[in-house]
């Protein structure tokens, strides 16, 4: 049985290169023409004289929140602000919401999000049944790995989120042969079904992502007999990098060109250097060029030992910016400060994310004088339904906290 998804996976890099590079040219004349956004970006530039990283690096940096006023100012036009290369219709099956929010259009080619080749590399073969706990509403990732799943010749599981009993339930009746979702939510299944006494011998592999991935959880799913692999991806992207049987950083997709720039900026830093991902997507459909993602990564030396030839990156190391994903969902500034507003008797605040193991945990310190009865409980009120997750608050006094500039402190160990 092969090994490699396709024979993209073993080019030699200056094939790869060669051939990006001239996709990076008919990609942006592309954009140019297909998508009005980048037409105004763009504006000026020859797309046949951007064939080298050289030449991407002189371009514009187009960021997350860009993304979400151009989609605010432009909705009577269009929902996606001018940078979608197709329209609704047969060609747009699905649209998808994003925290902000965002709306992402899913356009109809096999394995659009391109996730297939993180399964296939996670050990997922056609005849196999998935079991799918990603979100079906609103956030693409549901869709993301039922797709590629599909493109592999497999059958799925729509299990989605919660109601972990009846995720019991199924697996013991359905018995797939793996898992896709956040680790945090299978350890939680399994613990279910070791408290209730059943078995779930058939699952035995698991691809993850949305979540940090630290060695000690995935020796915790070894010791069970699941074999987890992650990947990174955006909701605007689709797969970015998978995780393979080396264990050694994370491997770039085919269908990216991945750059590493000092934050803030759009200069690449040094090969080894940590900075912020940008990507470049070669889909016709969303051509995102540059886009920032925020996350922080680095290169790491040299080819994977399984024979893969692209680049690998260090996997995610942070955020660019402050915010912080928790339990698979976003966490921003904007966010804390929203909660913080409704307070007039807080005058600073922190929101501090710990844990280790799939375990994140939130608490908002907050700076004030006031001690009456029930201030806290309506700050943790507050912060659920601003957040959409649950957080402890902790009072402090004036001056308590650091004077840095940070409102939202990720204190997570990833060993």
């Amino acid at each position: 049985m092969n090994k490699f998804y396709d024979a993209l996976e073993t080019r030699s890099s200056a094939e790869r290169e060669a051939d990006q590079m001239a996709a990076l040219a008919r990609q942006i004349a592309h954009a140019q023409q297909a998508a009005p956004a980048f037409a105004e970006i763009l504006a000026g530039i020859d797309a046949g004289s951007i064939a080298s990283r050289g030449a991407l690096a002189q371009l514009p940096v187009t960021r997350k929140y860009e993304l979400q006023q151009r989609q605010q100012a432009g909705r009577a036009e269009s929902p996606f602000g001018g940078f979608a290369g197709m329209g609704f219709g047969s060609a747009m099956p699905r649209v998808f919401a994003s925290p902000g929010p965002i709306y992402e259009p899913e356009g109809a080619r096999r394995d659009y999000w391109r996730m297939a080749r993180a399964l296939y590399a996670a050990g997922f073969r056609a005849g196999d049944l998935v079991h799918n706990c990603f979100s079906y509403h609103f956030v693409p990732a549901g869709s993301m790995m039922e797709t590629a799943a599909h493109a592999l010749g497999c059958t799925v599981f729509a299990g989605g989120t919660g109601q972990t009993e009846q995720q019991v339930q199924a697996m013991a009746d359905l018995r797939p042969a793996g898992y896709v979702g956040t680790p945090s939510f299978l350890k939680i299944i399994l613990e279910k079904a070791a408290e209730m006494a059943v078995e779930l011998p058939s699952v035995t592999k698991a691809l993850f992502s949305a979540e940090a991935f630290p060695p000690s959880l995935r020796d915790w799913f070894a010791e069970r007999g699941v074999t987890g692999f992650q990947c990174y991806g955006t909701a605007d992207l689709g797969l970015i990098a998978y995780e393979t049987e080396a264990r050694e950083g994370l491997v770039l997709d085919e269908g990216v060109i991945v750059e590493i720039v000092r934050p803030g900026t759009g200069d690449p830093v040094p090969e080894g250097e940590v900075g912020e991902l940008v990507v470049t997507t070669l889909n016709p459909d969303y051509p995102l060029i540059r886009f920032g993602t925020g996350d922080l990564s680095a290169v790491l030396p040299g080819a994977c030992p399984t024979g893969r030839t692209n680049t690998r990156i260090k996997g995610w190391l942070g955020r660019a910016d402050q915010t912080t994903k928790v339990r698979g969902m976003f966490v921003q500034p904007g966010q804390v400060a929203a909660v913080v507003k409704r307070f007039p008797q807080v005058q600073r605040a922190r929101l501090v994310v710990s844990g280790e193991m799939a375990n994140d945990q939130m608490v908002l310190q907050v700076e004030t004088t006031e001690t009456a009865a029930g201030l806290a409980q309506l700050l943790a009120e507050a912060l659920r339904e601003v957040t959409k997750l649950r957080g402890e608050v902790q009072m402090l006094p004036p001056g308590s906290l650091p004077n840095d500039g940070k409102v939202i402190e990720d204190a997570r160990s990833y060993r």
